[in-house]
């Protein structure tokens, strides 16, 4: 079965890629992901924060105003806890573009403009085949209106895409208020790839102490629907790669996103508890649903189920609100 897809100008054999995980720290979890089939390999971020802490040399400018925001400086993790530094996470990428021949995709994640442009500039140096732009800004401030947000992301897209040759996908979240607008204008801004979606993990309370405790939940088959319905709806409406990211257990989640929309996926909740040989059963799977279900290649069945080609696109729309509502029984 054909399986090949193009993605940021990479020929792939297939769509499974490993997505951005603590596994990507550890080389020789780097080369099982290669071995159980991975198509590429997207790195874990490297972090805006990291960057000025090394430019600065100290951690005084975050201790110094510890609480002084709505996002506590003094939450962000001790040096210490910082597995990957920035120039570390260079030479990390080097290391990996060594240990496999698999694409290396490094990623950014940032806040501002200005703390991009530097890194992206030598993670191209360093090798990575691809970058991708992890958005991740939460604004707190009311007099901050949408239309800055969206700004502030387009800015950091074309000063990157200005910086560097090698493609960049822009990983998105999914709080934009109008996404398919959104979609077209970060394309229109050079994005060569979208990736659907950043998971923000959400603090909690710790009644106890009193005190605000990080909170990590791995995703679930049913975290992909949300990127199932938005793949489903911009599939007609841009025209780059896009790429499911959180949901993706099994082989019916992947022909999910693909049929949606998707170009690839990358699984990551799935390879932390069952290990990379997820990536060869999903792989497998997909391979085989095809061939049972008479298909010729993946490619004639990415964006059947499309809001534009789909039989029942109100499914994806409104009506699919309503008719939950009112079908429910007790």
């Amino acid at each position: 079965m054909d399986l090949a897809v193009s993605y940021l100008g990479l020929d792939l054999p297939h769509p499974v890629m490993a997505g951005a995980s603590p596994l990507t720290w550890d080389l020789d979890q780097v080369r099982r992901m290669e071995d159980a089939g991975a198509s590429a390999i997207v790195m874990q971020s490297l972090f805006e924060e990291q960057i000025t802490r090394e430019a600065q040399g100290t951690l005084a400018d975050l201790e110094s105003h510890a609480d002084s925001s709505a996002e506590a400086l003094s939450y962000f993790p001790s040096a210490d806890e910082l597995k990957l530094g920035p120039d570390n996470y260079l030479e990390h990428i080097r290391r990996m573009k060594e240990a496999v021949k698999v694409p290396v995709i490094a990623s950014l994640n940032g806040a501002t403009p200005m703390g991009w442009i530097d890194y992206a500039r030598k993670i191209q140096q360093a090798g990575a085949d691809a970058l991708e732009l992890n958005v991740y800004y939460l604004p707190t401030n009311p007099m901050e209106t949408g239309e800055m947000v969206e700004r502030r992301t387009l800015e950091i897209v074309r000063m990157v895409k200005n910086t560097v040759t090698i493609p960049v996908a822009v990983k998105l979240s999914p709080y934009f208020s109008s996404m398919a607008h959104f979609a077209k204008v970060v394309e229109g801004a050079g994005a060569d790839a979208l990736v659907l979606f950043n998971r923000f993990y959400q603090p909690d309370l710790d009644l106890e102490n009193l005190d605000v405790v990080p909170s990590l939940e791995l995703s679930g088959p049913s975290t992909l629907r949300l990127r199932v319905r938005w793949l489903a709806i911009l599939f007609s409406h841009v025209k780059v790669p896009m790429v499911a990211s959180g949901g993706v257990h099994s082989s019916e989640d992947a022909l999910k996103a693909v049929m949606a929309g998707a170009t690839a996926v990358q699984m990551t909740s799935a390879l932390l508890k069952h290990g990379p040989g997820a990536l060869t059963t999903v792989r497998d799977g997909m391979a085989q649903w095809l061939q049972d279900h008479e298909y010729d290649s993946l490619a004639q069945a990415r964006g059947s189920l499309s809001l534009m080609r789909c039989p029942s696109p109100g499914a994806f729309e409104r009506a699919n609100y309503m008719r939950v509502l009112q079908g429910w029984k007790p």
